[in-house]
């Protein structure tokens, strides 16, 4: 509060003390600016980090929720509520770059875990390239097939074609169980095989193929079927 005992506004708290210092509903309200008759914007950034459900509460539940959720709270409009959108996936990729910048792309667990919260929730099969370059950096990630619930519609020519177009050094396929269960399927096996055969030919090494399931990965370079 100031000296006169009034509560003071999230915008004259970032100019006197910075953002480090706001509340996670502060940086919402400056974000959000206006708020209606009865409800400053302030108790308008309350209620949309109460959105989310644990345990993906505040910001990862704002993450979670759609433009109609958002909607619904009275001050936040089809405007607002995509900008609240754009602003949750832009903290997303902001997160990810930096944290893929250390990513060890021969350490299955870490890239596992790197994915596994995108991917996990999937209700479709989503096959994801990893273009990897002479330092071992990813250079380029790219979604080569989306498929259905149980089967996902990846081609070893596309995914050839795509690392070649990255000038990749070396590649590594991920993809979903939307099962739960990273298991790997007949197809799977086969899909691995083929494509180790067919990167050892154009000298792109395939250095892992990693399922992603519910809390769960499987490796083909940690089972062994890739050396």
């Amino acid at each position: 509060m100031d000296k006169q005992g009034n509560k003071e506004k999230p915008y004259e708290r970032f100019e006197a003390f910075g953002p480090s210092a706001l509340t996670d509903a502060e940086l919402l309200a400056i974000i959000i600016r206006t708020g209606t008759r009865g409800c400053d914007a302030l108790e308008i950034a309350r209620k949309v980090l109460e959105v989310g459900k644990y345990p993906r509460c505040g910001f990862m539940g704002l993450y979670d929720a759609d433009v109609r959720q958002l909607e619904k709270i009275p001050g936040i409009g089809k405007v607002k509520a995509v900008k609240l959108k754009c602003l949750a996936e832009i903290a997303l990729r902001m997160h990810e770059t930096r944290y893929r910048e250390g990513l060890n792309v021969r350490n299955a667990s870490t890239i596992a875990e790197y994915y596994m919260e995108r991917l996990r929730h999937n209700k479709n099969e989503s096959v994801l390239l990893l273009s990897i370059d002479s330092k071992g950096q990813v250079i380029r990630e790219s979604e080569v097939s989306k498929g259905s619930v149980n089967r996902s519609l990846a081609h070893i020519r596309s995914i050839l074609l795509e690392a070649l177009d990255a000038e990749a050094v070396n590649i590594l396929l991920l993809h979903n169980h939307p099962s739960g269960d990273p298991k790997p399927s007949g197809d799977d096996r086969a899909l691995t095989e083929k494509l180790y055969e067919s990167c050892r030919m154009i000298e792109i090494p395939l250095i892992d193929h990693i399922i992603i399931g519910d809390n769960r990965y499987y490796s083909f370079r940690e089972s062994g079927e890739i050396v």
